[in-house]
């Protein structure tokens, strides 16, 4: 279980990532569309058509981040209290915690703009967060010794 725990971790990790690239793929791709003449007005906004194909940015980042990195954070928790290991369920509840921080402050950035860059900013927390839950999962007992471990175990 504590490999399932320390993929789940670095998959929250990598899916922070995608929301971020999908993110500038879509902007960058609005941002050329009204370059080249593109109107973004309220027409455009309640149109069905994609009049730019980097839109899909804008659907993965809300998928990813409505339905995806929830569920894989949830799951993270569940499997937190079988890998058993100091601060295990702490960590993954906390990533649970900024996951849904995380959705809160996306649905009211819509409202008050300063929450979007709150929004980031707990995206880089959630990131940091991920990625030290997956380090600090210890090797299981029967894993082969590695590097310095290897060294420090052949020299005694």
């Amino acid at each position: 279980m504590r490999t399932v725990y320390k993929v789940l971790a670095y998959v929250v990790a990598a899916e922070v990532v995608i929301q971020a690239m999908a993110m500038v793929f879509a902007v960058a791709g609005l941002g050329k569309w009204v370059e080249d003449g593109g109107v973004l007005d309220q027409s455009v906004m309640e149109s069905e058509d994609s009049v730019f194909p980097e839109v899909v940015g804008f659907v993965i980042h809300g998928m990813n981040g409505m339905m995806v990195i929830p569920a894989v954070a949830l799951i993270l928790l569940v499997v937190s209290f079988f890998a058993k290991f100091p601060g295990a369920v702490k960590w993954a509840g906390l990533v649970l915690l900024l996951v849904a921080l995380q959705i809160t402050l996306g649905l009211l950035g819509h409202e008050i703009p300063a929450l979007g860059a709150l929004h980031g900013l707990n995206a880089l927390l959630l990131f940091s967060a991920a990625v030290y839950s997956a380090r600090r999962v210890p090797p299981t007992a029967g894993a082969a010794a590695t590097g310095s471990e290897a060294r420090i175990r052949a020299s005694a």
